[in-house]
């Protein structure tokens, strides 16, 4: 469920008409709303309620936006991050040091002192490479490193192969039959206090059965550490589960993920962590764009937006889908193509797609566009960086300024030898 909805035959975003945003800010641009956000987020730790131990990391690279990651914390939520810059978003937001988990695969040693000395509550460590680096740091910080293993289960998600991550082939985790012996190597460092496992199998999961796999082989992990005699006390389940991109989309709801992780893990003895993303803010936010022109096309007209792959990716990279509507619907319909302006081929939204009949000078938006959206905007083709508004009831801010190419110039030079 979203709040956005056709009221008085036009969009609003709760009780704000999407066209009084873009007179204001401009097209394109980024409107989430605050009641989805909190509502998801409510939604996703009742699903969970039945488990005894539990702590809950959003994942902070599904949309790094102040607000959004301030309104979670403000619904308890950690965060899981990837970067040393989104640790500081995470910390800037008001979560707490130590609800905070450091993910990813390639974390510098700069950033394992950064989050070393922020106080993190957890790494997940990628390695047993990266697990000897952050003992030897620790040791010369005289300080204690809490650590989980991440473990590749080799499990398809049976998602997309782009945001497959529990497959023997992805980079991510270690092998999980070399897993133990890491573990046990990895614990009689000094520096590291190794709590526990970590998975995360992939994205816009749409099948709980793969995770189920994935989280048995992880409980027979970590009874076989408890028989070595090592401590497990904090599984790390990972996130991914997907959310409908189609009106008739059916998948697992959040109720439907945590029984399952109840049937898998309730005897387990741990503290279960969880890193939702997508699913707690993908449909909580649009893309409004406004049609450019309408182009003759030689089998079917090309409905040419402003908005295009550099504000919105997705479609370019992974051909996904986003539900394209009419911010005031004529109640007609055409078939058309739905493209940007980029120099690229690739800048395609939808092809052959039946959508409410738009014309030059309307508006219309991309549903489902909370996730991945904005936080994997870019610049290409010296466009602006696409601004971010948050509505709550009947008003609404700016929470991420449109970047105009000037201030991108402005922020390069010359070297004077090329004068």
């Amino acid at each position: 469920m979203d709040h956005f909805a056709n009221t008085g035959g036009e969009l609003h975003a709760e009780q704000v008409p999407l066209a009084a945003i873009a007179r204001e800010v401009g097209t394109p641009v980024y409107v989430y709303s605050r009641a989805t956000l909190s509502r998801h987020a409510k939604v996703f730790r009742e699903a969970l309620s039945a488990l005894p131990k539990v702590h809950i990391a959003f994942a902070v690279k599904s949309n790094p936006n102040l607000a959004v990651l301030r309104l979670l914390a403000k619904e308890g939520y950690g965060a899981d991050v990837v970067s040393e810059g989104e640790m500081n978003r995470a910390l800037a937001a008001g979560m707490k040091p130590e609800d905070i988990v450091f993910s990813g695969v390639g974390k510098t040693r700069a950033e394992l002192i950064a989050a070393l000395r922020a106080g993190i509550g957890q790494f997940n460590l990628e390695s047993e490479e990266e697990g000897v680096e952050l003992s030897e740091i620790a040791v010369d910080f005289g300080a204690r490193a809490v650590c989980t293993l991440r473990v590749n289960p080799d499990v398809d998600a049976r998602t997309h192969a782009k945001i497959s991550t529990g497959k023997a082939e992805n980079k991510f985790g270690v092998a999980y039959d070399r897993a133990a012996d890491i573990y046990v190597r990895l614990s009689a460092l000094p520096g590291l206090d190794m709590r526990g496992l970590a998975v995360h199998i992939g994205s816009q999961i749409s099948d709980l059965e793969p995770s189920r796999q994935a989280f048995i082989k992880m409980g027979a992990l970590m009874t076989a550490l408890r028989e070595k005699g090592q401590s497990v006390t904090h599984m790390d389940l990972g996130g991914g589960l997907g959310v409908p991109y189609k009106a008739d989309d059916v998948l697992p709801t959040p109720a439907d993920y945590g029984r399952m992780v109840s049937d898998v893990a309730q005897d387990w003895g741990v503290t279960l962590m969880f890193e939702p993303g997508r699913v707690i803010t993908g449909n909580s936010g649009v893309l409004v764009t406004e049609v450019v022109r309408v182009k003759q096309g030689t089998d079917k007209p090309w409905i040419v937006v402003d908005a295009a792959m550099n504000d919105l990716a997705r479609p370019a990279m992974y051909d996904a889908w986003h539900d394209f509507a009419a911010v005031k619907p004529s109640g007609e319909s055409m078939i058309a193509n739905i493209v940007g302006p980029i120099c690229e081929s690739s800048d395609t939204f939808a092809m052959a797609r039946d959508i409410d009949a738009v014309k030059a000078g309307d508006l219309a938006i991309f549903r489902t566009a909370g996730a991945y959206g904005a936080t994997m905007a870019n610049t290409y083709n010296s466009r602006p960086l696409v601004p971010e508004v948050m509505v709550d009831g009947d008003r609404w801010a700016i929470v991420a300024n449109r970047i105009e190419p000037a201030a991108i110039l402005a922020a390069e030079q010359v070297p004077d030898w090329l004068d």
